[in-house]
């Protein structure tokens, strides 16, 4: 017999918390466990709640459970600004943190984008009946503590938590047709990842990853090659 799965309590952030509490509701509950599963929560209305912050690649065989019971709702937050604070050990026990050393903005942004990197290993995902995923464009704050125990690269300074600062935009995703807001094309016109790119202000990676995941899921198709570039159009 499978072992019940799930990412557990004792090493949950107090972002996936305060999420899997928002969207499991007054009337629902948290921790449900499902056939060999157990899901982040479940609504009184009997939709199941993921909270997803990296691969989707976990979910697939557990989705595929959810489903035969109800709808499923994966919840993608995606950070577009990251705040990290470092903080002295705890002098007190019970505390977390003792004084807080310095805080800085991070470099690194998401965006709606940041989606297909999630999806990359699982590209079929989002294609199962009764599924609905969210991405939400959040602010965050990273805590870690110069506590000695990092790796040499982070300098002594590990991460201890992430906590939710602020939302700014929910993204629906319940159909192959809403993904056509990643597709800034019209229906016979051709591009390439380069264009696609330039068009909406994304990185070559970021094209190139979502071209992958938007052509495993049928909404637009590989035509042809021109030199070193394929050629796409919609699908749909």
């Amino acid at each position: 017999m499978r072992k019940k799965q799930s990412i557990g309590t004792r090493n949950e952030s107090s972002l996936h918390r305060t999420l899997k509490l928002q969207y499991a509701g007054p009337g629902g509950k948290t921790e449900v466990p499902a056939g060999a599963y157990i899901a982040d929560g479940l609504r009184d209305d009997g939709e199941y709640i993921e909270v997803q912050t990296s691969s989707f690649a976990p979910l697939k065989n557990k989705v595929k459970e959810f489903v035969k019971d109800g709808r499923v709702r994966i919840i993608h937050p995606i950070a577009v600004k990251k705040t990290i604070e470092v903080y002295k050990p705890a002098a007190v026990k019970g505390k977390k943190y003792g004084a807080l050393l310095y805080r800085r903005r991070s470099p690194v942004k998401g965006s709606p984008w940041s989606i297909f990197h999630a999806l990359v290993n699982a590209p079929l995902l989002p294609l199962t009946p009764g599924l609905t995923i969210e991405i939400l464009l959040i602010d965050i704050i990273e805590k870690r503590i110069k506590d000695g125990k990092g790796t040499w690269r982070k300098k002594g300074v590990s991460f201890h938590d992430k906590e939710l600062a602020a939302l700014h935009e929910s993204i629906l995703l319940k159909k192959p047709a809403d993904y056509l807001r990643f597709v800034p094309f019209k229906k016979k016109e051709e591009f390439t990842s380069s264009l696609l790119a330039e068009r909406a202000g994304i990185g070559a990676l970021e094209a190139t990853t979502a071209l992958y995941v938007l052509t495993k899921m049928n909404i637009v198709k590989r035509k042809e090659k021109n030199g070193r570039s394929w050629i796409y159009a919609r699908k749909i």
